[in-house]
């Protein structure tokens, strides 16, 4: 079971999540620019990663890939690749771990071992599922970046057109989006990337990268 955003309660037991970036400050007087931030979850992979960041270049687009260190190790150039084209990058486990059935010293261990390959102070955690333990540890050494926006490019039972209606629908000014970099999603990759990024440059939403400086 997915949601397409973050219920508004979580915020209420986990405070330092970021689901959405306020816009305001961002904004110059007369600027009638709305930011949102693209993401993708569990790359890099050779089936994926090189024709989504060959999309991004297309439409002069930066965004932050949250990689699963298992795969970074094993595609050590596609990683390079991702930072040389001016992406950023997420930890996102080493073993894509299921946060609510790992005990606390495997999950940081298996954190840890990530950051051995991919050097970031951002952190998501696969499924977007955490324990109060692991967040209150995640914390303190990491900007725990979840989404406003999913759109379920890794269901088999969705088409392409109803991810972009979740898109059109849930997307606002602070947005931060997440789409996937796996095997789930390579089907849905042309329809779905192309199609969101027309929709948010026709709707003057200007595309950026959650970024190690981001605020907390």
């Amino acid at each position: 079971m997915y949601r397409s955003r973050i219920p508004s309660f979580a915020k209420i037991f986990l405070p330092q999540i970021i689901c959405r970036i306020p816009q305001p400050h961002l904004w110059r007087e007369g600027d009638d620019k709305k930011v949102v931030y693209l993401t993708f979850d569990d790359g890099p992979t050779p089936e994926t990663t090189p024709y989504i960041i060959d999309i991004l270049k297309k439409y002069g687009v930066k965004a932050t890939f949250f990689c699963v260190g298992e795969n970074v190790k094993k595609y050590p150039e596609l990683y390079k690749h991702i930072i040389e084209e001016g992406h950023f990058t997420g930890n996102h486990t080493f073993h894509h771990l299921k946060g609510w059935k790992t005990p606390l010293n495997t999950y940081m261990e298996d954190v840890k071992h990530c950051a051995e390959y991919v050097s970031s102070n951002l952190f998501r955690p696969p499924y977007g599922k955490m324990t109060f333990r692991q967040y209150n540890s995640l914390k303190k050494n990491f900007k725990l970046i979840f989404w406003d926006v999913l759109a379920p490019d890794f269901d088999n039972n969705t088409s392409v057109e109803e991810c972009l209606d979740i898109v059109k629908k849930k997307t606002r000014a602070g947005s931060i989006l997440v789409f996937h970099d796996n095997l789930k999603a390579k089907n849905k990759l042309t329809g779905l990337l192309t199609g969101t990024l027309d929709f948010l440059f026709q709707e003057k939403f200007d595309v950026q990268p959650v970024t190690n400086n981001i605020s907390k």
